[in-house]
């Protein structure tokens, strides 16, 4: 009984289609965050268009009986600008209404928690498709501070310098301390051809450097294999997206096909995606019903996402890189493999993204996104902030990327060499 009481509610939770830290490579310098995409809609009108202040005309503006808010004030100084401002009649009600939302969240105090206008909402939807103009580059929050946490193999950020650890402090000009991630990213995204001008602190220096990078449209694949010496399998993961769990199966037939031995698993600057994908992928690495992540809720409620069949790689010894670019959906999967499979991992400690996010869709095409839970390890680990510490740390330097050495991947190369 309990177990068709646990199966009836994993089918549930996976009906939600959920996605983790986001990726969403927003190419002009992308933001990272848990999300869980649930299917809800806002009841109320869907048209959005503009209505200057002086003739907007609001309904629901009587004040809200809590004890500890007096709503009246927002209305008061709605009013005031209303009646008052020099601009009154250009002023857009939507665009004040829209940064009214946004203010609301941004005091949340949580940079994941946020507000999609209806163009940043098509914007983020399109994303998910995997190919965008912009940068290349995925943007969090580490030590309060905004963060390249992933730059994309060969992306114009990349090739411009820009590394993982990279802290922003300004984008064109603008110092980025009061802006939420979603802000930076709507800053630094762009059209194919223009260019964008960072002030940054790089990775393990003190003094700042301005750099410029020429947008490009972004094509992202998210599987890579390649056979190495030995029979071993190199399969890379850039991010968890709509296609990546078929593009996945692909490399797996096709490394089964050319009698592998052994995986390395490469997940660094891996900033996450569609958890669902996330849980197929680590179907096919671990036994049917196993703990791939649990999450939890503001009451301390737990629910657990299994495993649900398709394994054909379990019995293969598995070594995983991880760096400071691995998060989220990443960091669950490294997790997984680790706790489920006691699998290496290789690298330096990952990004540390531990919340989840769930988007709702608005009237207007808007949307919000609100942190719903936070995600653990199957051992119970909450890694938010920490990471998740590698086995074996190996250093990756600049000068390492500027000459083409991987000392981490060699050393991963040497353990699982070990192994079969």
């Amino acid at each position: 009984m309990e177990e068709n009481i646990a199966h009836e509610k994993n089918r549930m939770i996976f009906r939600k289609a959920i996605l983790v830290f986001l990726v969403a490579f927003m190419i002009g310098g992308s933001y990272s965050f848990g999300f869980s995409r649930g299917q809800k809609t806002a009841a109320g009108p869907q048209d959005a268009s503009s209505v200057p202040l002086d003739k907007a005309i609001l309904e629901n503006k009587s004040p809200i009986k809590d004890k500890n808010v007096n709503f009246s004030l927002f209305w008061k100084v709605w009013d005031l600008v209303r009646e008052k401002h020099i601009s009154k009649s250009s002023l857009d009600s939507q665009k004040m209404i829209y940064g009214a939302i946004s203010g609301m969240l941004k005091a949340t105090g949580d940079p994941y928690t946020s507000f999609f206008d209806p163009a940043e909402n098509k914007a983020f939807s399109e994303d998910l498709g995997g190919s965008f103009e912009g940068i290349g580059a995925e943007l969090g929050v580490k030590d309060n501070m905004l963060t390249v946490i992933a730059p994309l193999d060969g992306s114009p950020a990349e090739k411009a310098g820009l590394r993982t650890g990279d802290k922003i402090l300004k984008i064109e000009g603008k110092t980025v301390s009061d802006m939420t991630v979603d802000e930076a990213v709507s800053l630094i995204r762009g059209k194919k051809g223009t260019d964008v001008h960072l002030t940054i602190i790089p990775n393990g220096q003190k003094d700042t450097k301005d750099i410029t990078i020429t947008r490009d449209t972004i094509q992202v694949k998210s599987v890579k294999l390649e056979m190495k010496d030995g029979g071993i399998a190199y399969l890379k993961i850039n991010e968890f997206g709509e296609n990546t769990d078929k593009e996945f199966d692909a490399a797996m037939n096709s490394l089964l096909s050319q009698g592998a031995k052994g995986i390395v698993l490469d997940l660094r600057n891996d900033p996450g995606g569609l958890l669902d994908r996330c849980v197929s992928v680590a179907s096919r690495m671990i036994p049917e019903g196993k703990v791939v992540v649990t999450e939890e809720d503001s009451s301390g409620n737990r629910s657990n996402l299994n495993t649900k069949g398709g394994d054909k790689l379990s019995y293969l010894p598995i070594v995983v890189l991880i760096n400071e670019g691995s998060a989220s959906a990443s960091e669950i999967l490294a997790g997984a493999l680790k706790d489920n499979q006691g699998d290496v991992l290789v690298g330096k400690k990952s990004f540390g993204k531990g919340s989840v996010q769930e988007l709702s869709n608005l009237p207007g095409g808007s949307s919000v996104k609100i942190t719903v839970a936070k995600w653990l390890t199957p051992s119970g680990d909450y890694i938010m902030e920490k990471g998740i510490s590698p086995d074996v740390e190996v250093d990756m330097t600049r000068d390492d990327y500027e000459n083409n050495r991987d000392p981490q991947l060699d050393k991963a190369l040497e353990i699982i060499k070990g192994k079969i």
